[in-house]
């Protein structure tokens, strides 16, 4: 086994989900990432915990979507079992990026819907979701296998401790403030209220790989449009050009240059779909390329991303509301030409570039 992935286990285990003797861990992965479940159980039996593993095959879940499509209901055994879990670990990777390409976006939406509950059980649980380099993601980036394991590697196993100290000075920037403005050439110009919302640092913890800060816009306070230039893989489908118009809030305007479908259904889900449940600003430069996966793609240095959709509850004040839905779709804008972000009215980065980093003009 290649020592990276048991160095990717002791990651998972020891810095993200600070697993103990006892604790109880759902381990949910497809076929295509077994040798990193099994170096998670061997970790997971050196710390004295309790694993179980669960397939999270694709051809599985097309299989079933596609047979029942509409009516669903919570399933309460899977409710069950992580009401008793400590720890829940999902693993990314891919035998056929598309496999689900051809169950409608209506039945995705019924169904994550009949699944709210579980999220909610999860989110509360200490979790980390990562990455394991399979083929088909690395086909989908435009990479050769050797090429595409050294980029999740090196994204992933790394100095987690001095990634915080560096976000944290964007932390110190974004956490007490009351506004946020981005612009991204003549496209994207929308201002958002983070008053009284946390900006948490990202640094490997619940996302591995980590990389970003975030918070959560006050869910009515959102003004102007964006064209999220990067593109969308959501549900077997890409996505290109998504164009949002937010007023008070809510998207009331949308499109998108392919599968516009997918994007209006997404929106339509329910109430909190139409509302941004997240702002977040990349900041790791070892993802320093575009691959159809958001789990990187939203930390590449010089990018924003925005989310409609479920607000995580840790980004939103005690005073302002969470937005609730049962989707969170991350899309993101490339800031590295032409673009800035203003913090109560101060630019805080240009073209890409901190303010506390060298070579910043304000």
């Amino acid at each position: 086994m290649d020592p990276r992935i048991r160095e990717h286990a002791e990651i998972v285990a020891d810095h993200s989900v600070d697993l103990d003797a006892g604790d109880n861990v759902v381990i949910v992965a497809p076929p295509e990432a077994a040798d990193l479940v099994t170096a998670l159980h061997e970790v997971v039996g050196d710390r004295g915990a309790n694993p179980i593993a669960l397939d999270s095959n694709d051809r599985f879940s097309r299989a079933y979507l596609r047979a029942r499509e509409d009516d669903f209901e919570t399933p309460s055994h899977e409710q069950a079992l992580i009401e008793e879990t400590d720890v829940y670990i999902a693993i990314r990777a891919n035998g056929n990026v598309t496999e689900t390409s051809d169950v409608s976006p209506e039945t995705n939406a019924a169904y994550s819907q009949a699944k709210q509950p579980i999220l909610d059980e999860r989110l509360s649980k200490r979790w980390c979701l990562t990455q394991y380099p399979a083929q088909a993601n690395a086909q989908l980036a435009e990479m050769s296998t050797e090429e595409y394991e050294n980029f999740v590697w090196d994204a992933i196993n790394k100095d987690w401790d001095a990634v915080r100290e560096h976000q944290a000075q964007m932390v110190d920037i974004m956490d007490p403030a009351d506004e946020v403005r981005i612009v991204s050439g003549e496209t994207t110009d929308v201002t958002l209220s983070v008053a009284g919302n946390p900006t948490l640092n990202d640094y490997g913890e619940k996302n591995l790989p980590g990389g970003e800060v975030f918070t959560a816009p006050v869910s009515d306070s959102v003004e102007g449009e964006v064209l999220f230039d990067k593109p969308l893989y959501h549900q077997g489908r890409e996505v290109t050009d998504v164009y949002l118009r937010f007023e008070d809030g809510e998207v009331v305007d949308h499109s998108a240059d392919k599968n516009e479908e997918v994007l209006t259904e997404v929106l339509n889900t329910d109430e909190g779909a139409r509302r941004l449940g997240e702002l977040g600003i990349g900041m790791n430069r070892d993802i320093d390329r575009f691959t159809y996966n958001m789990l990187f793609d939203e930390k590449m240095g010089d990018t924003v991303h925005m989310a409609v959709g479920r607000a995580y509850g840790d980004t939103v004040g005690e005073d302002n509301e969470q937005n609730q839905s049962a989707v969170h779709v991350d899309m993101i804008v490339d800031m590295g030409d032409d673009s800035f972000i203003e913090v109560d009215g101060e630019v805080v980065q240009r073209d890409g570039t901190f303010r506390f980093e060298d070579g910043f003009e304000g």
